[in-house]
């Protein structure tokens, strides 16, 4: 067995139902390649560089790309009372996260790729083809060797976005990553949101039922996006709280399924969204999502 072998086993005991995307994700950051991961929300791309810098023992630094985020404040900036005091000098440099990334060694890790200015990329695209920048007043900065660039976008969403240039595609391997089948999405729910004091049984149905309803708003006609995982586990922790206050000990309780309704519009009617064409309300789609899930097709409720 390989070392990296070895290193891609332990890590996927910290995972849910990723071992391809682990495996070709490890082989190119071993490669020495940046890399940018393109998927929807809640698909656990954060999820599987936390497991990765974690073996390896070096930082993950995270970054919003949005249009705020200017090379001086990606790359770092002189400390103005200093600056006063002392002039501008190599110590009075506070590092940004391109520099704490580089120095550390670490994953770069820059959200929203696609929604950062071009000046910005093209701070990075210096940073990934040299492995070292060169920062007025303060030198050059050289990279350690496990330093890498990771970008994330989501293909679903084009509002505040901008088209990558070719340069930046020829910089990047990509990897599309999509959401997990419905198993591994049941495990995931059982394994962020526990709820010891409830029923094994009414658990198990709770979590399926969640995981169920979710995954509906991902193919409704009237939705342009879905919600990701994130919200069957905020679905389960809010349903286990509401069933606490109707006293509700079983999935045949009547009140079962109005207490998953109340749960999905607090966890999925902010996470969901409308196609612009439709004249309806987020509530609205839940209920039809609810309806198909409990009234037309009740035998799809039970879990497996």
């Amino acid at each position: 067995m390989t070392a990296l072998t070895e290193v891609r086993d332990r890590v996927r005991r910290h995972l849910v139902g990723r071992d391809h995307e682990l495996t070709v994700l490890l082989a190119a950051v071993a490669a020495g390649r940046d890399i940018i991961l393109e998927g929807p929300p809640g698909t656990s791309k954060s999820t599987l560089l936390r497991a990765i810098t974690a073996e390896w023992g070096i930082p993950l630094v995270f970054v919003e790309g949005n249009a705020d985020l200017t090379p001086a404040k990606l790359v770092g900036h002189h400390n103005p009372a200093r600056v006063l005091r002392e002039d501008y000098s190599p110590e009075n440099f506070v590092d940004g996260p391109l520099l704490e990334a580089m120095r550390g060694g670490g994953f770069l890790y820059v959200e929203e790729f696609n929604r950062a200015p071009e000046d910005t990329l093209n701070t990075l695209l210096t940073a990934m083809a040299e492995r070292e920048i060169a920062v007025p007043r303060v030198g050059r900065v050289a990279a350690l060797p496990t330093f890498r660039v990771i970008a994330s976008m989501n293909p679903f969403d084009n509002v505040g976005t901008t088209r990558l240039s070719t340069s930046v595609h020829d910089r990047l391997c990509r990897l599309a990553i999509g959401y997990q089948d419905a198993e591994a999405e049941r495990g995931i729910v059982a394994l962020r949101a526990p709820l010891p004091d409830v029923d094994p049984l009414l658990y198990e149905r709770l979590v399926a039922d969640a995981v169920a309803v979710t995954r509906a708003t991902r193919e409704h006609e009237d939705l342009r996006q879905g919600s990701s995982v994130r919200g069957a586990i905020d679905l389960t922790l809010v349903a286990g709280s509401l069933l606490g206050f109707a006293e509700v000990g079983s999935a045949s309780d009547p009140r079962y399924p109005d207490v998953v309704f109340d749960a999905m519009v607090v966890a999925l009617s902010g996470r969901i969204f409308l196609d612009e064409t439709v004249e309806t309300t987020p509530e609205r789609v839940l209920r039809m999502i609810w309806e198909d899930h409990f009234i037309l097709q009740p035998a799809a409720a039970a879990p497996g």
